[in-house]
Order: structure tokens, then sequence, then C-alpha cells
């Protein structure tokens, strides 16, 4: 496990960006796994500066982490319309190849079985980026989820609900499920990338990286990947 500190959230934004720029360059075909939220915002502006610089994202192919179950991928806070806003749109990678699981779906379970045999079809992601919840989630597998764990409906926890409750206008809003990778999932990558940033992430991140391997520490799970990266700034390091 490698942890690199910086100063902020720019320079945390501008180290992940630049890990996925290198990544994309050697494997111009890379299967991607992405995340959403606040923290990998500008990691994807600052990959628009790159493609519109020249780099070449048409052969890429990406799977994101969950969506919320109910809302529809028009939803303003649908993770779809997330990533469309904030990448899919301003870059050349080809709608098709942009995987994010349906939150409407008829068959939920049948979703999640589709989804997972979509990544495997790809060829498995080749690198993953993840945030992390201030409870340690991953995706949005909550404290005690097993880490044999594969894609599934998730009931979200009291404390991801309440963090969540900014994106929407009031907390009755937030849904209560969701669609995620699982851990094993996302164990299953080759190379995982987690960012996070500010003082509410610290605890998360000391347990991510130094505490008990559990499943009541989701991210702990990390400590056994071959591969992995974390970015964190000052603050979020403050308990390492």
């Amino acid at each position: 496990m490698n942890v690199v500190v910086v100063n902020n959230f720019d320079r945390m934004s501008e180290e992940v960006a630049k890990i996925m720029i290198k990544q994309i360059i050697q494997k111009p075909k890379s299967v991607l796994g992405l995340a959403t939220g606040s923290s990998p915002l500008r990691v994807y502006k600052l990959l628009v500066e790159y493609h519109n610089r020249g780099a070449d994202f048409s052969g890429l192919t990406t799977f994101n982490l969950d969506e919320y179950v109910g809302l529809s991928k028009e939803h303003p806070q649908s993770y779809r319309q997330y990533m469309n806003e904030n990448f899919f749109s301003h870059v050349n990678i080809k709608p098709e190849n942009t995987f994010v699981p349906s939150g409407v779906t008829e068959d939920p379970e049948e979703e999640c079985r589709l989804y997972e045999q979509s990544i495997k079809q790809a060829g498995g992601i080749d690198m993953q980026i993840l945030g992390i919840g201030s409870n340690a989630h991953i995706g949005f597998n909550e404290p005690g989820t097993p880490f044999d764990s594969i894609t599934q409906v998730v009931d979200l926890s009291e404390s991801t609900i309440k963090d969540n409750a900014r994106f929407f206008d009031t907390i009755e809003e937030v849904p209560t499920k969701a669609i995620s990778m699982g851990i094993k999932t996302i164990m299953q990558a080759k190379e995982i990338v987690l960012m996070a940033n500010g003082g509410s992430k610290a605890k998360a991140i000391y347990g991510a990286v130094m505490g008990r391997i559990t499943p009541e520490v989701p991210a702990s799970v990390l400590q056994l990947h071959p591969s992995v990266t974390i970015v964190v700034d000052q603050a979020a390091a403050s308990k390492l």
C-alpha cells in the first residue's frame, strides 16, 4: 500500500488525475472503475483538460461503483447524470462503453447479476478509483458488509444518508438503498486508487491504512490488495 500525502484538495486531485492519465496512455483500452461524490469532481475536470489537450479516451470502458435505487438516469442527483455532466459529455468516450447500474430496473437482483457479468466480459477492471465514507465505506459497502460480497442491493446507513443529504433539498429525499459493486468486486481490480480529503475522513483513513482488517471498517480490506495507492491531503492523513 502506497500512501501519498499532499497539501490540499487540488494537489490530491492533480495526483489522482496524473495516475489515471498514465494508465490511459499506457493502455488506451483500459477498463476503469469510477467513483462519484465530491472527492473526484476536480479529477474529472482535469481529465477533461487532458482530453482538450489531445488525450484520447475513445478506447476506454468504464464501470461506476454504484447508483441510487429509485432514481432514474435523468434525475439530477443520479450518478449517471453526475458522470454525464462532469465527465462523459466532455470527452470522446463512447457512451455505449460507459456502465452505471440502473436505479429503476424492475428486477434489481438481475441488474446486479448482469453488471457483474458485464465487468467480466470487459476483462475485469484495470484501475478502480475510490472515495471513502466517514464510516470507512467504499462504494456503498457499509460497515459489516462481508468481504466476499459482489454487486448487490444495499441499505444505506444513517450516517451515509446524512453525509449525502447536502446534495438534496431535504434529507427525506435521499434514497435509502443503492446498487453497489461489492467488496470482492472492488478487490478484483488490478489496481486501486483511493482519495480522501478533510479531517472528517481522518478516522476512516487511519482504519483503512493502520487499523485491524475487519468488515466493520470496509476500507481496511485494501490492506490485502497487492496494488493500492491512497492519496490524501494533510487533514485526512492527520491520524496516521
